[in-house]
This record gives C-alpha cells, sequence and structure tokens, in this order.
C-alpha cells in the first residue's frame, strides 16, 4: 500500500487556510479537477447511502449571480472552481433500493441477498425518521463531503474555502435544486490564492491537543 509520508500531510493541513481572495486568472487543471471529483464520490456516508449531489457551478454568469446570495463573499465567482454540496431532500425506499442495487450490481451478488441490510435501513431511516429527521441527518452527511474534499485539494496544493455564509433558499431558486429534490447546505469554492489575500500568511490558531482530545 503506498502512503504519503506523515510529515507531508500535516505540512499540507498548516498549509491550507479558508482563503478569502481567489485569483480569478488561475484555474485547477482538468486533470487535478478529475482527480477531485473521484475523491468526491469516494466520500464515506452512514450506510453508505450518500444522501447528496455534489454540484458543479461553471456558469460564470450563474455564479455572480449566487454572490449576493453568499452575503457578497467573491471567492464564490472568483474561485475556478464552486462546488454546491446538496442534501437529498424527502430520502425514501426508492433511495434505499437504488443503492441496494447498486451493491448487488457492484458486488456481484444478489440483491435478494442484501435483504437484511435493506430491512436496517429502511426500518432506522425510513420508518424510524420523519421526514425532517431525515433531512437533517442526510445535511449531516454533507459535511462529511465538506471535510474529505478540503483535505483532498489540499494534499493536491489547491486552495479551498468552505462557505456556510449562504442563503439555501436562494441557492436553490438560482440552481433550481428544489426541483431535483435537493436543497443547498454549503458551498466550497476552489482555486489558487492571491497573492493580496492578507490571510495566507497568518499564522494558523488551534487549540492543543491537550485541550481537544480526551483519552478516555
Amino acid at each position: 500500500m503506498n502512503r504519503i509520508h506523515r510529515e507531508q500531510l500535516l505540512q499540507q493541513l498548516n498549509w491550507r487556510y479558508a482563503t478569502k481572495q481567489f485569483d480569478a486568472q488561475r484555474k485547477i487543471s482538468p486533470e487535478d479537477w478529475s482527480t477531485l471529483e473521484e475523491a468526491l464520490v469516494l466520500t464515506p456516508s452512514s450506510f453508505g447511502l450518500q444522501p447528496w449531489k455534489f454540484v458543479v457551478v461553471a456558469d460564470q454568469q450563474t455564479r455572480e449571480q449566487l454572490v449576493g446570495a453568499s452575503w457578497g463573499q467573491r471567492q464564490v465567482a472568483d474561485a475556478s472552481h464552486l462546488v454546491v454540496l446538496a442534501a437529498k431532500q424527502d430520502l425514501n425506499e426508492r433511495d434505499v433500493n437504488a443503492y441496494i442495487q447498486r451493491i448487488a450490481e457492484v458486488r456481484g451478488v444478489a440483491s435478494s441477498s442484501l435483504d437484511g441490510m435493506r430491512e436496517l435501513m429502511v426500518g432506522s431511516l425510513i420508518q424510524g425518521m420523519d421526514v425532517k429527521a431525515r433531512t437533517a441527518w442526510a445535511s449531516r452527511q454533507v459535511y462529511i463531503a465538506l471535510g474529505n474534499l478540503l483535505n483532498s485539494a489540499a494534499l493536491l496544493g489547491i486552495d479551498a474555502c468552505p462557505m456556510e455564509g449562504i442563503e439555501p433558499q436562494k441557492y436553490n431558486e438560482i440552481l433550481g435544486l428544489t426541483a431535483r429534490g435537493l436543497s443547498a447546505v454549503v458551498v466550497c469554492a476552489l482555486g489558487y490564492r492571491a497573492a493580496t489575500d492578507k490571510y495566507a500568511s497568518l499564522n494558523k490558531v488551534r487549540f492543543t491537543k491537550q485541550e481537544v482530545l480526551v483519552n478516555i
């Protein structure tokens, strides 16, 4: 198994920060972007159910519209790429069945052999939660994907800025997400930091390990 060196991992995590100004002229290469897309696809989720869609907004005019739904934050328009991480709304048995079928196809097993797993998911998520609770669950899953995207970008030397400061309903309206059964949760702008971004040179501020790690 190949692995990166531990020092390289920490170096890249220390290097990354929530980029405030992007160089609008620098673009992520198609090869690197394809890698980040694959990283998103490989994100783990509870039950493996993947209750999300990752909306890549390429149209510049649409991204300018989204600035107004992002409290004026220019990262949305100036970054090389913009990803809107959206949660599925009203998750139902069809979603569970589609996932079970996908497992059967990928692993070459009969879908009937997965009946126990299907019953567990339906019982826990569909029958055991109301729509509001399922929507909240799906939204929490989205943040796993966001963390994976941030770390993957850092390892490739690509800057990123996670952004919760958005108006989800306006995003849904501009991007037509509601009609797709989706709702925006959080966005991530990706690209390369501008030379004028003063935040790039600031020391990273974190509590110490002794303050945040609890060994029991």
